[in-house]
């Protein structure tokens, strides 16, 4: 039997009018009506198709201005499409940007009861659930304040707190709950764990990688208002860091140095010596580095360093703080990394290269976050890194 859908998107479309500023005069208004049906149409969103099982949380993945926000406004009913429709089963609750929904001459409280009205829930329902609402975002001390005297975080906190203590049957959530401090994050991502446990449907846009990989039964990757791509959260995470932020992309990464030495078309190599982009925890993992140089460079220094998805810096070393003695630098040649075993655990990272002079004066060549890989955990362990551990029992 095959499971009830949640979110049926079909050949949806959104496209938006292209408009000059033109000066607040009248002859300013009568130009743009006459040139209304020249404008040029921009698409946000074109030709997307795809459904949402009931009970999956589906992260939404892509650059900045690839039509993520578009696509929740849509399915929330906050846009209209130009083609194409949607169609959803249960009530929806929406955290799309910062306010949206809030009055800001009302106090918190006024607008949680507004917030909940635009849900379709009866006041009697709000009011018994009305302290649990305060408590979860901690706005006690604020609920009686005009939302327009909020910090961003206050923003958040109630927002999320109403689209989540009412108990909606499908929950969007845009990058909002970035804004909010680690605390409450770690609070939401409870409430979220939780929502799965209760079988309902999720639906939510992050730049967070690693919290999509943790949390999503699939992902979807927008690129240039198109869907791309769509599965395993982790192979399709992969796809978009090696195609828009890894090497030769242009999103986060950085590459500068004086190149009078540089790299060649690094290799990453798994335990069997095969060029591979995912790698398996506790295997070794090798990177060959090939260099070029212009000129002679006198104690060369190689380092590297490695960071999570979501750009958390995990290691980083090089060959002067190892005590390695790198000969000067001639014409071309290889140098390797050993990582082995490998001690990361499932997830996306990035790789970054350096090489430079012994006194750190001189960058020669540097590629940061440029070199992305995954890596396979094939054990039952939990966690971003292994640590090696033993057990001791007293008595034995």
């Amino acid at each position: 039997m095959s499971t009830p859908v949640a979110i049926r998107v079909e050949g949806l479309g959104k496209a938006f009018r292209k408009r000059g500023l033109a000066p607040p005069t009248l002859f300013g208004t009568l130009s743009s009506l006459v040139r209304r049906h020249r404008t040029e149409l921009f698409w946000a969103l074109r030709d997307i198709s795809f459904e949402v099982p009931r009970g999956a949380t589906i992260g939404v993945v892509g650059p900045n201005g690839s039509g993520k926000s578009s696509l929740l406004g849509l399915i929330a009913g906050t846009l209209h499409p130009t083609e194409g429709r949607v169609m959803s089963e249960g009530r929806i609750a929406s955290l799309l940007e910062l306010g949206a929904g809030f009055h800001p001459d009302l106090t918190g409280r006024e607008n949680v009861f507004l917030n909940a009205a635009l849900l379709g829930i009866p006041r009697e329902d709000v009011a018994a659930r009305f302290d649990h609402i305060v408590g979860f975002a901690d706005m006690q001390e604020f609920i009686d304040v005009p939302v327009k005297h909020y910090s961003s975080g206050m923003y958040v906190r109630l927002g999320f707190a109403v689209a989540t203590e009412l108990r909606p049957d499908i929950l969007l959530v845009d990058e909002v709950l970035s804004v909010g401090d680690i605390a409450f994050q770690l609070k939401c991502l409870d409430r979220i764990r939780q929502f799965q446990r209760e079988g309902r449907t999720i639906l939510f846009v992050s730049h967070a990688l690693q919290t999509v990989e943790e949390f999503c039964h699939e992902a979807i990757l927008i690129h240039r208002s198109r869907l791309t791509a769509r599965g395993d959260p982790a192979e399709v995470i992969l796809s978009y860091i090696r195609a828009y932020m890894g090497e030769g992309g242009y999103l986060y990464t950085q590459e500068f140095g004086t190149r009078d030495v540089e790299f060649g078309e690094v290799r990453l190599l798994d335990a069997r010596g095969d060029e591979a982009g995912t790698l398996t925890s506790g295997e070794r993992m090798t990177v060959e580095i090939p260099w070029v140089a212009k000129v002679r460079i006198p104690r060369p220094v190689f380092g590297y360093s490695l960071k999570t998805g979501n750009g958390l810096y995990l290691f980083g070393s090089n060959t002067q703080i190892e005590g390695v003695e790198v000969p000067d630098l001639e014409g071309e040649g290889t140098i390797r990394l050993h990582l082995d075993p490998l001690t990361l655990m499932r997830g996306n990272f990035f790789l970054s290269l350096s090489i430079h002079s012994w006194d750190h004066a001189i960058q020669y060549h540097r590629r940061e976050d440029w070199y992305p890989f995954s890596v396979r955990n094939p054990t039952e362990h939990p966690g971003l890194v292994r640590l090696p551990h033993r057990w001791e029992v007293g008595g034995q």
